[in-house]
């Protein structure tokens, strides 16, 4: 992760974040409770699902995930990706920086990691779409080689 821009350099109104995408990669559905997101892909393509709304992206494209949307992303192409986050307000992205801090140990601690993300609001979730969205794009749990 690539943190562009901090919420105490927008008054706490904004924050941005780049992701890579590795092939195979996803980001396990999930629900926040305090912001909303903006994602732009810049390189490779990602897919999203939020809401009723599912959609493979290019460079260029961009969705909006609203908080309170149950989403999720994945690498959807056969190179790797990248993506600009746009979190406002902003505050989400000490999770990531956080978060980064877990996997530097290997696989986080589940106990850990639950605790770290009620912290920022942020909720896991199993939504009755996401067994047809990992057939539909091949997705598998298990990090690629």
């Amino acid at each position: 992760m690539v943190f562009k821009l901090f919420g105490e350099q927008t008054n706490g109104m904004v924050a941005i974040v780049e992701h890579p995408f590795a092939v195979g990669a996803f980001v396990d559905p999930h629900v926040h409770t305090r912001e909303d997101e903006y994602s732009i892909v810049t390189e490779g393509e990602i897919g999203f699902r939020s809401g009723d709304r599912e959609v493979v992206l290019g460079p260029g494209g961009y969705i909006t995930k609203p908080r309170g949307e149950a989403h999720m992303m994945w690498n959807a192409g056969q190179t790797p990706a990248r993506m600009i986050e746009v979190i406002s307000p902003a505050g989400l992205e000490h999770f990531f920086w956080a978060f980064r801090e877990l996997l530097a140990g290997g696989p986080p601690d589940p106990a850990a990691l639950g605790a770290l993300a009620a912290e920022y609001g942020l909720e896991f979730t199993t939504p009755p779409w996401f067994s047809g969205v990992v057939a539909r794009y091949h997705l598998s749990s298990e990090l690629p080689e």
